[in-house]
């Protein structure tokens, strides 16, 4: 059920968290599903309503630098240099983890996915929890990201008793996974944070090659409507029916009369763009169409992780 975030609301939504329920929240990224990251039964129950496969590792949420700590082993001094630069934000760090979190956080391995949220409902949740929240997207697994509290309520239906509605989230990607090792950084999953932006921050170029899953969102297939998605170069090579589905980087002028149409910017700016993108594939996605293509972005910036999100997608078609 969906709730309006009050501080009624929030405080309800964090004993239940404490209580070891699951409960789905804001935040400038996508909505999250989130549990006590101490308690087993509690994030089993997250792999549970997501259909989730154990290998795949979740992000621990937290609301401060002191909360790291917690979670964390240690923090090496670029770690901690892009802490202070982007934290709050949608960058997630990925670092040794005390053996305190359980080995269901991470899918068995010595590290852990961290972040600060850029949302007041989710760091306010976090600190009246007073727990460190692990929290994948409130989605079925492999399926498209809820951006909006609706979003959870369509996918997860009665699997979540209460659903936080802080809007539309503003960033509308996952966030940027890095893992730093040795004064190298290493990208796991381009996000909300463009890869420039860290490279400039910490003055260290970042590889993305990687040859296991350390972290979310790493599988060749993922975030994917029920609708076949088509990535195409030339937009004018699509055809123009009535069950298909047209998604534009940016408005401009097409001949194209009975194909439906949805634009990601109006302008080509591309943070706009990365913030609807979701929003737009899941209202392409309900009108049960037989295809949905998708034009191509360039691929810098935000474009690597608009563009990585549409691969993923068509993947699972493939």
């Amino acid at each position: 059920m969906i709730y309006p975030a009050t501080d009624i609301t929030i405080q309800q939504a964090a004993e239940a968290l404490k209580q070891g329920s699951v409960v789905a929240f804001p935040t400038e990224t996508v909505y999250g599903l989130g549990a006590n990251a101490f308690d087993r039964l509690a994030v089993a129950s997250i792999f549970a309503i997501k259909e989730r496969p154990y290998f795949d590792p979740l992000i621990v949420h937290v609301n401060s630098l002191s909360m790291v700590s917690m979670v964390a082993a240690t923090i090496p001094p670029v770690a901690m240099q892009c802490m202070e630069k982007f934290w709050p934000g949608p960058l997630t760090i990925v670092l040794p983890k005390k053996d305190d979190i359980p080995d269901i956080v991470t899918a068995g391995l010595a590290t852990v996915a961290i972040r600060m949220p850029l949302h007041p409902v989710a760091l306010r949740l976090i600190e009246l929890a007073d727990v460190p929240v692990a929290a994948p997207s409130a989605n079925p697994f492999g399926y498209l990201s809820p951006t909006t509290a609706q979003h959870v309520a369509m996918q997860l239906g009665t699997k979540v008793a209460m659903i936080l509605d802080g809007g539309k989230c503003a960033v509308g990607v996952e966030s940027t996974i890095i893992k730093i090792e040795n004064d190298e950084v290493s990208v796991l999953r381009y996000g909300g944070i463009p890869v420039e932006e860290i490279e400039k921050a910490t003055g260290l170029a970042a590889t993305s090659h990687t040859t296991k899953i350390e972290a979310p969102g790493q599988l060749p297939y993922h975030y994917a409507p029920q609708t076949k998605i088509v990535l195409v170069g030339d937009i004018m090579s699509v055809p123009d029916d009535a069950t298909c589905g047209l998604l534009l980087f940016k408005k401009r002028h097409i001949p194209h009369t009975h194909i439906h149409i949805m634009c990601l910017s109006d302008d080509g700016d591309m943070r706009q763009a990365a913030g609807n993108l979701f929003s737009c594939l899941h209202t392409l996605d309900a009108l049960k169409l037989k295809v949905i293509y998708a034009e191509q972005v360039e691929e810098v910036g935000l474009g690597r992780a608009i563009m990585d999100r549409l691969k993923k997608a068509q993947a699972r078609f493939m």
